[in-house]
């Protein structure tokens, strides 16, 4: 497989123009990664005129070199040292992990690498774990698909009910990530049906085949597992995590998963979660029935991830003492310090489930003596399903930078020990991720989780540069004004027309795309925003509502907990408040809902319009593909404010102020 195969996305055959054009000497390393290494230096230097030599001693513009000693220490398995000195660029790693970060890191500076002088800078990843969850089904499900919450097509593992027999596309995938620093994959969906149970046990061969496509740059496996496996698949009469007969089953399974893939990174598990197994069936915690599966692993260094998007989803819409929001706080805090090494919970983002604005989650910060990963999610369920363009990098900036103890304490992306981890949005679609722009989530997630405090703005510009590569010559800085142009307020544009400050939902059930304001209002879901003629938003204050605001620390407490210090994107998120309620930006919060739907409209058509501009200058399929999804996002917002324009003028009375038509 050459390295054009794939090439719709970011690592173009162009991007490696400048490492093609060089002399190369990889020098001092051996093993598989080095041999990736070689292999994409040489690929490129087969395009480019170039030449690359191993273990000699000729003069070089690039010197690729595994080290110990002096010039190793200090950066880690995945770390590099980069220089210039004399008419050399040297790239400098203790294995072939660092090795291959650091080649790409070069392919990302280009012709900058080879210019002038560099004094040594070091680059190591701020997270040890940046990984992705698929949410890939083996079987195709009557209800969700091939792929749940997919929006690229079908799975890239995955076809015709077991794994793909050419996995070429998957180890184009692996080198993708690679060169964003995504370095581990679970491979299958944590809702595990049926069919899926079977890839620890009977089909674990699938697994390693995927595996093994996966290696070459650096990607370990994982599996999402059910937590009744051993009554699914041992035949025991019970999942008890404490029964010495189900932990011997896991010690079991999961020797044989290690047997057949040698370097296996371990479990997702989603239990005791809408509707999944979990070890409250057995009166026992969470922290029982993680441990039980990290027992297993740990002789082997595999972790588990253990999801903490634990809640009632049968609650009664009529008893508002009852807070989804509340839910993973409630359950997990009283078991800090109970978790085992091995075991990281996976907690999301928000308190809710992904939606265009929410709060940071509480208990990012409340647990110290465990190690927590933090979850976000690039497929865009929640955020136009990759039907319309929404870059979520400036969100999960915003979310990664967040203090949640206030003041100078430690930012989220300091305090996710256990790494972070995304919701995938990839599939076999020819451009990766349906909708072309959506590409830019997948890659800016992988640059944010090697390093948080990353401006996401250059993190964008490296993939603008990266992908564009072959068309930007004709008039690069127009194309890449327009690129920014479109992307850049993408999310706020989303915002704007969508659930207003900081509700949420008003989605179509089921599906979630599309407006339906009381869609889940009357549900068992727990997702409301308790409009009635007088006012709209939830109250969790500590004062008089569901107390969900003082489960943040001291300075965070009491700025949720009152309308008069709460950011108005989140006013509604902690706060019922009447129409008239005046926002910190001197709008009301009616003519605030009035406005931002128009204002977000006018903006889709504007990128529309700035987008159709630049076809000169872009590949004619993806601006093709591109044009096409904005005809459905500038239909979709229409719709959105209208609905929501007509439904908070109905139940308010209150006109807006501008004059302008309303349903």
């Amino acid at each position: 497989m050459r390295t054009g195969d794939f090439d719709a996305a970011w690592l173009p055959p162009a991007a490696f123009r400048a490492v093609g054009r060089r002399r190369t000497l990889l020098r001092a390393g051996d093993g598989p990664l080095v041999d990736t290494v070689h292999g994409e230096v040489a690929d490129a230097c087969g395009r480019f005129g170039g030449r690359v030599v191993r273990d000699g001693g000729e003069d070089a513009e690039l010197v690729l070199e595994v080290t110990g000693g002096p010039a190793g220490a200090g950066l880690g398995d995945e770390g590099f040292a980069l220089a210039r000195r004399g008419g050399t660029t040297t790239v400098t790693a203790s294995g072939g992990r660092g090795l291959l970060y650091g080649l790409f890191h070069v392919v990302r500076l280009g012709e900058d690498a080879f210019r002038g002088e560099r004094p040594r800078e070091e680059h190591r990843p701020a997270l040890a774990v940046r990984m992705l969850d698929h949410w890939d089904n083996v079987a195709v499900h009557p209800v969700m698909g091939q792929v749940e919450r997919g929006y690229a097509g079908g799975s890239l593992f995955w076809a015709d009910g077991r794994a793909r027999g050419d996995l070429g596309r998957v180890r184009a995938y692996g080198r993708l990530l690679a060169a964003c620093g995504v370095n581990a994959v679970a491979v299958n969906n944590v809702n595990v049906h049926e069919t899926e149970a079977h890839l620890l046990t009977d089909r674990i061969g699938e697994v390693a085949a995927i595996a093994d496509a996966l290696r070459p740059y650096g990607i370990r496996t994982h599996l999402s597992v059910t937590f009744a496996a051993p009554m699914v698949l041992g035949s025991l009469p019970t999942a008890d995590p404490l029964d010495a007969a189900v932990r011997a089953w896991w010690r079991g399974a999961t020797a044989r998963v290690y047997e057949a893939i040698g370097d296996f990174g371990g479990y997702v598990v989603k239990a005791d979660s809408e509707g999944r197994p979990g070890p409250f069936a057995y009166g026992r915690s969470h922290a029982d029935g993680a441990n039980a599966l990290a027992a297993a692993l740990e002789p082997y260094g595999g972790t588990v991830h253990w999801r903490t998007f634990v809640y009632d989803h049968h609650q009664d819409w009529r008893d508002r003492s009852t807070d989804r929001a509340r839910a993973a706080y409630d359950h997990f805090t009283p078991l800090d310090g109970e978790f085992a090494p091995n075991a990281v919970l996976q907690v999301k983002h928000g308190p809710m489930d992904f939606q265009v604005r929410e709060p940071v989650s509480p208990l990012i910060g409340a647990m110290p003596r465990t190690r927590l990963a933090v979850e976000v999610q690039a497929t865009q369920e929640y955020t136009g399903q990759q039907r319309h363009v929404c870059w979520l990098g400036p969100m999960w900036s915003e979310v990664l930078r967040f203090r949640p103890e206030g003041g100078s304490g430690p930012r989220v992306g300091e305090l996710a020990r256990g790494g972070l981890v995304a919701v995938s949005n990839a599939g076999d679609d020819p451009f990766w991720t349906g909708h072309p722009l959506a590409q830019a989530n997948l890659y800016t997630f992988g640059r944010l989780a090697w390093d948080p405090r990353a401006d996401p703005g250059a993190v964008l510009d490296e993939w603008i540069r990266l992908t564009f590569t072959p068309e930007r010559s004709a008039d690069p800085g127009r194309l890449t004004d327009g690129l920014h142009a479109v992307l850049d307020g993408s999310w706020a544009t989303y915002e704007k027309y969508t659930a207003p400050l900081g509700v949420g939902f008003m989605v179509q059930p089921g599906h979630h795309y599309g407006p339906s304001v009381d869609g889940y209002e009357y549900s068992p879901w727990g997702t409301y925003h308790f409009a009635d003629r007088d006012g709209v938003g939830v109250d969790r204050s500590t004062a008089t509502g569901t107390g969900h605001a003082g489960q943040y620390a001291g300075p965070w407490a009491e700025v949720y907990g009152s309308p008069k210090t709460c950011p108005d994107e989140l006013l509604l998120f902690f706060h019922h408040v009447p129409y008239g309620h005046v926002l910190h930006s001197g709008r009301t919060v009616i003519q605030h809902i009035y406005d931002t739907r128009f204002e977000g409209v006018a903006e889709v058509e504007e990128a529309r319009r700035v987008w159709a501009g630049l076809a000169d200058l872009v590949d004619p399929a993806r601006h093709a593909r591109v044009a096409e999804r904005y005809e459905e996002q500038l239909r979709s917002a229409q719709e959105w404010r209208d609905q929501v324009n007509s439904y908070f003028l109905r139940k308010s009375g209150v006109p807006d102020a501008r004059g302008r038509t309303i349903h």
